[in-house]
């Protein structure tokens, strides 16, 4: 896996989702809780390792031959394969030139048939879940609702996340044997 550059996605909870579990119907601690939301995302697509919303992705591979996975998962379409020179700039290889594969787990493969001029090549891709929040699953949704409202309740504590919480993930959770 290469250097990753992941577009930023959507929220995958509503705000107002949020404040419902916390009972706050005023807009006072908004952006705090919206951000707190976002921490949740962030920690629940490190915990599961997917991306949750369909996102556009760069990440640079070595040049080399021989398969080689992608950061981001479950991909869902693979844009282009470009060498990179040393200046970063990109030339599109030729349809020839590579394989792509996205496998039944959604992972991403290139395989480069003949290493080209230069040290890197960059992949553009779209990988994640769902191609908006109410197409992810539920389960990760009300997760990422929990840890938000644990976050906001217990924000000068340092008690850790709610079981409930990793026991919603932990169905969507992809683990990889390095």
């Amino acid at each position: 896996m290469g250097a990753l550059t992941i577009a930023p996605g959507d929220l995958p909870v509503a705000l107002d989702e949020v404040k419902a579990m916390l009972r706050i119907a005023s807009g006072d601690e908004d952006a705090l809780i919206a951000g707190l939301a976002r921490s949740a995302a962030d920690l629940c697509e490190r915990f599961t390792g997917r991306l949750l919303i369909a996102r556009a992705v760069n990440e640079t591979l070595a040049r080399r031959t021989g398969w080689q996975r992608l950061g981001a998962a479950p991909v869902q379409a693979i844009d282009t394969v470009a060498a990179l020179d040393a200046a970063g700039e990109a030339t599109p290889l030729g349809i020839g030139d590579y394989s792509i594969d996205i496998d039944a787990l959604g992972e991403g493969w290139v395989r480069l048939h003949a290493a080209p001029a230069g040290a890197r090549v960059r992949v553009r891709y779209v990988a994640g879940m769902a191609a908006s929040p109410s197409d992810l699953p539920e389960a990760l949704r009300q997760g990422i609702v929990r840890l938000a409202a644990h976050f906001f309740i217990e924000r000068d504590a340092a008690a850790g996340p709610p079981a409930a919480v990793t026991a919603l993930w932990r169905p969507w959770r992809r683990l990889s044997i390095a």
